[in-house]
């Protein structure tokens, strides 16, 4: 398999005066799974193709293994794509599918055997070989798909959103299959998505974009337990997370109204900050429904949504800042009541009211 360096890479269309991306630094290691994560037009579909070889690269070099590729046609980077359509061909059978790849570089016709029932076999799609596109459903279409990059053996899997078309259960499902299939291949494999709960489930590395640059790299927990900034904090976790605006004032911070008022922890790294606009952010999860002798506030309940194990509830303050807070489902919550809840100081995140980056 291979390492792919991106090393300040850019991206500027002929005719456009400004760079759609720029100062794009990244390493995805050998048998990552690396997620490309952000909301639509944020540049993570033309980085994919950079890398595929379909979209030119106007600046910096992209690496694989200890090979600069940025002027290597798409067909020499042994890489092997996946599309959002599937981009099967409706004359050809399953197998023929599968095959066509092969059959075209004139692979020697046992070979090419074998390769379609091995990944046929991976992806329990025996039954379909003879079947045409269309008399298969969507999951096993995808299912196809990926077998036609699996036969030809790439060092590089390219994924731009595979799953979208699926139905929800189904993309369920394949998110699992898909990690499975990653697991055995042993690939590096580059996944496209504006899916955070794709990104989650299935990434060792996510990459964050947005407004065409990269907003952080790390693996699903360093994105959830330590956003580098606000962009970061909203977008990762469902619910999203709590953010207030306020300043900090005498180590303890204040909401801009003055009626939220929250001691954290000591920091040092805090008291730069003092008198400072800051945000204070906490998951959802995070709030304490017992142990209210410090950061407690009362509030109303708007709405309670029982999701079977859990509860969210859609909590509004006094002074109408609304929390959306996450209980287990056993415990007894109506819409109307007034409760009690309180700000966990170990579970608090702080970022810098002017830069919005993180800083503690």
């Amino acid at each position: 398999m291979v390492k792919v360096i991106l090393d300040n890479i850019g991206k500027k269309y002929e005719g456009r005066e400004n760079f759609t991306l720029r100062n794009i630094n990244l390493e995805i290691e050998d048998k990552d799974f690396c997620v490309i994560l952000g909301p639509s037009g944020c540049g993570k579909t033309t980085l994919l193709r950079m890398i595929a070889g379909l979209n030119s690269v106007t600046e910096g070099d992209l690496i694989f293994g200890d090979k600069r590729v940025n002027k290597v046609p798409s067909k020499d980077r042994n890489i092997a794509m996946v599309f959002q359509s599937y981009a099967l061909y409706p004359h050809m059978t399953v197998y023929d599918n599968m095959a066509f790849s092969l059959a075209m570089r004139k692979e020697p016709k046992k070979l090419i055997h074998e390769r379609v029932m091995e990944a046929a076999q991976v992806l329990q799609i025996e039954n379909y070989l003879y079947s045409k596109p269309s008399d298969i459903s969507g999951g096993q279409r995808q299912r196809v798909a990926l077998g036609r990059a699996m036969v030809r053996k790439p060092k590089v899997f390219l994924m731009d959103e595979p799953l979208s078309n699926l139905d929800a259960k189904l993309r369920e499902h394949m998110r699992v299959e898909l990690v499975k299939l990653h697991k055995s291949l042993e690939t590096t494999s580059i996944y496209v998505t504006h899916d955070q709960v794709e990104a989650m489930t299935m990434a060792t590395k996510i990459v964050l974009m947005n407004d065409g640059k990269i907003q952080q790299v790390g693996s699903p927990e360093d994105f959830y337990n330590r956003p580098e900034n606000v962009f970061v904090a909203k977008f990762i976790g469902s619910p999203t997370m709590n953010l207030i605006e306020g300043s900090l004032k005498d180590g303890e911070f204040v909401s801009q109204d003055g009626k939220i008022t929250i001691t954290p922890n000591a920091d040092e790294i805090l008291k730069a900050y003092e008198g400072k606009p800051v945000f204070v952010g906490i998951r959802s999860e995070r709030f304490l429904t017992d142990n209210l002798s410090e950061n407690a506030f009362e509030c109303t309940l708007d709405v309670v949504e029982l999701l079977g194990k859990e509860k969210t509830i859609h909590a509004k303050f006094e002074n109408g800042q609304s929390f959306v807070i996450t209980t287990p489902g056993h415990l007894h919550y109506k819409s109307g009541e007034m409760h009690r809840f309180a700000f966990d100081k170990d579970a608090l995140h702080f970022f810098d009211g002017q830069t919005q980056e993180r800083i503690n």
